[in-house]
């Protein structure tokens, strides 16, 4: 949730952005100064994570082949992804603007549809979690959130860790 709520932060009509999460208490005992910047203690819970925002997508890659493509080292406790897209109403189908669109103004324009931003994170455990805001419904008490509202996604972000063990079991 706290992804969510960064997300936003930032608005609508953001790219994919995809996180690492990795223990705070590694990244403390690893990276004191940016412990310190980010204003996290000693006294941190060993089951807290923080989200580390990764690189961005490749320009004009679909999300799926960007996944397949993703594989994380062992430090890595989890993946997270946010991503907007629009749901037609009715269905389990998702589209996605043409590159380079005003994402807005088209997603406007097509009928039945709604705007979405999802958020869903993986843990190498099997723990999974989701959020759904929808830009019809913007404000903090009107996301839904829950194990696993993207099923689909949250299998893939598994992927990616799975993928890491495989090549180095």
């Amino acid at each position: 949730m706290d992804l969510e709520r960064h997300a936003a932060e930032q608005g609508w009509d953001q790219p994919i952005r995809v996180y690492a999460l990795v223990p705070t208490t590694d990244l403390v005992e690893r990276e004191p100064a940016l412990a310190e910047m980010l204003g996290l203690g000693e006294d941190v819970a060993a089951e807290d994570l923080t989200p580390i925002e990764q690189e961005p997508l490749p320009s004009g890659m679909a999300v799926e082949e960007a996944l397949g493509r993703m594989a994380w080292p062992e430090a890595v406790t989890g993946c997270a992804l946010v991503m907007e897209r629009l749901v037609v109403q009715g269905s389990d189908e998702t589209l996605a603007p043409p590159e380079g669109s005003d994402s807005g103004k088209w997603a406007q324009e097509q009928p039945g549809t709604q705007e979405v931003r999802m958020i869903a994170g993986v843990l190498r455990d099997g723990g999974r979690h989701s959020a759904l805001r929808m830009r019809q419904y913007d404000s903090e008490d009107q996301v839904l959130n829950g194990e696993d509202l993207v099923p689909a996604l949250t299998s893939a972000l598994a992927l990616t860790l799975e993928d890491d063990e495989a090549e180095n079991g």
